[in-house]
Formats: structure tokens, C-alpha cells, sequence
């Protein structure tokens, strides 16, 4: 292991497809509401990705913004972090990697569902510390529209499309950009409260001669209010646990956490003890992209001006596993491409 060195932010990249679904827009196919959807998320609208899109395209977009933002040309590792792969074999990492002209680096994907960047972030870092890599892409895109039940509701209106990046670079860890303390957990005795039933080795559902074909669910389902208990329950006990671990005494000045809900968003900032205005907020425009969510959060903020140089950042998310996690770190002087 390499004393001393940490994984450090130096560059940022962000892509939504051009297609934005309003609420207005879902229900005209759907029993829902502008002021349904709003009242119980927070969000008004989502990215969707053209049929013609997978996960790769969007994911090849965001690496490579991220990869000017850094103004480097090659890392030495791919993290993709998703939970729509283009296809359930092989990994999609590998052929992000390919399109980006980055050779034969290592190149993998990380499912963690919503904690899925939070995942990588630590995966790219760890290899970093170890001296395994100078330079490592990490990237969390997800195109949930392609798993959702057109005629559910409750998950329809929540998702969105999207990929945010950022490299990652050997450094120090003093420096603005370094990534802190991580703090990771699961609980698989809650695996059932987010899941696609079928599709997988549990329930391949692949055999047209078996009479229970027609019970295979290939869509994403979640229990709405366990999901909500556990999301503010997790998130809490995990951004306390990185502040105590790094020694702050006194709340971080910026808070961006998994874009699930307002309602959210707002129960883990009241307990942490962050103001409200100090978190960061973009679902009203893209919904729940998933992996995507934190990458694509921290771009807004830094271009609003919410997230400054200097300023201590706490990253906390949760997802299906159930899997959660939080990171700190000082944030560095970086243009979004």
C-alpha cells in the first residue's frame, strides 16, 4: 500500500437525454396528477431516454465530459455503477471503456441501486490508496425507464434518466477534492422491499413451456413507505457516522444526498442538523435517476453556486439491497462539463 496518497475529484461530467417527461405529460396515460406527484416527491419532471438508448450511450457521454472536465485523455480504470446494465451479461463497463478510447484499462460495473456511485466512489478510491491505479473514471447511470410498469404510478412518476461522472486522481489527503471517510452498509433481510421479482437466477422465467409463465414480474417494484422509514433511518445514522469518524463537530455547509424524495431529503438534513437551503435539490427537474443521482446533484450545485471550493461535503445515499452509504470531503475548485 502506498502511504499517504488519497483519491482526489478532478474533473465532472453530466448527460441527460434530451426528452423531458412533465407530470402534466404522465397524466394524460396515467390516474396521477401535477399536484399528486408534487406533494408526495417533490419532482415536477424526468429525463427519458429514447428507445434507441442504453444505459452505455449515456454513461460514454458523462466519462467523457468528466474526462475534459479533468483535462486528461486516459485513466486506468472504468467503475460503472448501475442497475440497468445493456445487457444482464457481460458487464457494460467494458464497452464504456471501448467507445471512450481508453484501451484495455480495467473495467467493471458496481450494483448498489441508488447507493451505486457512493459504491464506486469507494471502489475507485480504494484502488487508488493501494496504488493500483493513478487515475480511475467512476460513473453512475442508470435508464430506469426501461424496467418500470407503464402502468404503476408510484414508480413511473419517481424515476428518470441520466449519467454523471467524475475522475478520480492520486493526490494527497489534505487537498481540496480528497475523499474522506466512507461509511458503508446492507441489510439483505430488507431485499424485498426494493426488487425486479423476475429475470434473474431466483426466477429466470425464461422456459415457454412452463405454465406459471405468465406470473413472471420483469418490472421494478418498491414498498413506498418502508422504503421511506428505512431511506431517512439509514442515511441519518450513516452522514453521522462520517462526520464523528473525520471530526466534525459542526454541520457540513453543503449536504447532497440520493435525489429520492423532498420529503427525504429534508427528514435527513432536519437530523443531521443541516438547514434545509444548505441541500442541495435538482428531482424537481430530473426525478430519481438512480446511480446517477449524487454525480448529477453535485454538478447543479456547483453551477448554481450552492457547492463552492472549500466547502465541506456530505454525501449520503440509500438504495436497494437494502444498501446505503456517506462520504465527506472538502470540495475542489471543478468545472462540470
Amino acid at each position: 500500500m502506498s502511504a499517504g496518497r488519497a483519491a482526489v475529484v478532478c474533473g465532472l461530467g453530466t448527460w441527460l437525454p434530451p426528452r423531458v417527461v412533465t407530470n402534466d405529460d404522465l397524466s394524460q396515460v396515467l390516474d396521477t396528477s401535477d399536484e399528486w406527484i408534487r406533494s408526495r416527491t417533490g419532482i415536477g419532471q424526468r429525463h427519458v431516454a429514447d428507445p434507441t438508448m442504453a444505459t452505455s450511450d449515456l454513461a460514454v457521454e458523462a466519462g467523457g465530459r468528466a474526462m475534459k472536465s479533468a483535462e486528461v485523455d486516459s485513466v486506468d480504470a472504468v467503475v460503472l455503477a448501475t442497475t440497468t446494465p445493456d445487457r444482464p451479461c457481460p458487464a457494460t463497463a467494458p464497452l464504456v471503456a471501448s467507445r471512450l478510447g481508453l484501451g484495455t484499462v480495467a473495467a467493471f460495473d458496481v450494483v448498489a441501486v441508488c447507493t451505486g456511485f457512493l459504491y464506486g466512489l469507494a471502489t475507485g478510491a480504494g484502488m487508488i490508496a493501494t496504488g493500483g491505479a493513478e487515475r480511475v473514471l467512476v460513473i453512475g447511470a442508470d435508464t430506469f425507464s426501461t424496467i418500470l410498469d407503464p402502468h404503476d404510478r408510484s414508480t413511473r412518476a419517481i424515476f428518470g434518466d441520466g449519467a454523471g461522472a467524475v475522475v478520480l486522481r492520486a493526490g494527497q489527503p489534505d487537498e481540496d477534492g480528497a475523499l474522506g471517510a466512507f461509511d458503508l452498509g446492507s441489510d439483505g433481510t430488507g431485499s424485498e422491499l426494493i426488487v425486479i421479482p423476475s429475470g434473474g437466477s431466483r426466477d429466470p422465467r425464461r422456459d415457454p413451456d412452463r405454465p406459471a409463465e405468465g406470473d413472471a414480474d420483469p418490472y421494478f417494484r418498491m414498498a413506498g413507505k418502508s422504503v421511506f422509514r428505512n431511506a431517512v433511518e439509514r442515511m441519518t445514522a450513516s452522514a453521522r457516522k462520517t462526520m464523528t469518524d473525520v471530526g466534525w463537530s459542526t454541520p457540513p455547509d453543503v449536504l447532497v444526498a440520493h435525489q429520492a424524495n423532498l420529503r427525504i431529503l429534508h427528514a435527513v438534513a432536519d437530523r443531521v442538523g443541516i438547514a434545509r437551503d444548505a441541500c442541495a435539490v435538482n428531482l424537481d427537474r430530473v426525478g430519481n435517476t438512480a446511480a446517477a443521482s449524487i454525480p448529477l446533484a453535485l454538478a447543479d450545485a456547483t453551477l448554481s453556486g450552492l457547492l463552492r471550493p472549500g466547502h465541506r461535503l456530505l454525501m449520503t445515499a440509500f438504495g436497494g439491497g437494502l444498501a446505503w452509504g456517506s462520504c465527506t470531503m472538502r470540495w475542489p475548485a471543478v468545472t462540470p462539463g
